[in-house]
């Protein structure tokens, strides 16, 4: 598996054998394109509870834990089996707070009282169709790599960077140009003559949790790639995408995981 690097990138020591890993789940009240969306029912259960039961029929993880300002939410992550030690602080669940924030703060608290973990997982509600096996087949490839600060799920770009403009007043230029300029320009090439691109999404994110502790950043430098399947990595981020995912969880229910009424 072929792992994203800057040059700057100084490769981490290998994982220690046994590694642990904490489930996270970021579910803050405020969402403005889909209101409530965490809480809201999707195939008979809040939206939370297939993060929270995936985690956990995972068997891979040392810990569920919800992050959310929302007290509604966090009974209902506490009802399908997650942790909720405390309340995300007001000032962390805005809508321009970034994950940095919450994670650093939720990791450092709980390392403070005694509680840590080599590395952690994010685990986002709005990605319904990730199972089970998504989770251990991503955690799989992040131990047998050993020296990646984090691992990324992507799926390949709809759309290719080559054929998008930046404007700038009355001239354009291409996002990303052919390093040959005797060569067509990409711009110009049809889709499947230009380099492959990958677009990530938001189903999980694994990394070191001396990413965010000591080293400012929740991914790291040496950050490796990890492909999703099918709807793995579908992502509700607006009305739409909830139609989708209701039509999906309508047509196809075995994609959800098996929440066993415990919402």
């Amino acid at each position: 598996m072929t792992r994203i690097r800057s040059e700057a990138s100084v490769e981490p020591s290998p994982l220690p054998r046994g590694a642990t890993c904490v489930g996270l789940i970021p579910a803050r009240a405020g969402s403005k394109r889909v209101p409530g969306k965490n809480g809201r029912i999707l195939g008979g259960h809040p939206l939370i509870a297939y993060a929270v039961t995936s985690a956990l029929d995972s068997g891979v993880l040392d810990g569920v834990i919800a992050s959310t300002d929302s007290p509604e939410i966090a009974e209902l992550a506490q009802v399908v089996g997650a942790e909720v030690p405390f309340l995300r602080p007001a000032e962390m669940a805005g809508d321009r707070s970034p994950d940095i924030e919450w994670i650093r703060h939720l990791l450092a608290t709980l390392e403070g009282q005694g509680r840590a973990w080599d590395c952690y997982a994010i685990l986002r509600p709005t990605s319904p169709f990730r199972r089970p096996e998504t989770i251990r087949r991503a955690w799989a490839a992040f131990r047998a790599d050993g020296r990646a600060d984090s691992l990324r799920a992507v799926q390949p770009s709809r759309e290719h960077p080559a054929k998008q403009w930046i404007v700038e007043g009355s001239r354009m230029r291409p996002v990303m140009s052919n390093p040959d300029p005797a060569v067509t320009a990409w711009h110009s090439m049809p889709y499947q003559a230009l380099p492959p691109v990958y677009v990530q999404n938001a189903s999980l994110e694994i990394a070191r949790t001396a990413a965010p502790l000591r080293m400012g950043s929740i991914s790291g430098t040496v950050i490796m790639p990890f492909l999703t399947e099918g709807l793995e990595g579908f992502d509700i981020n607006g009305p739409d995408d909830w139609l989708l995912a209701e039509h999906h969880a309508r047509e196809h229910p075995e994609l959800l995981s098996a929440v066993r009424g415990r919402s």
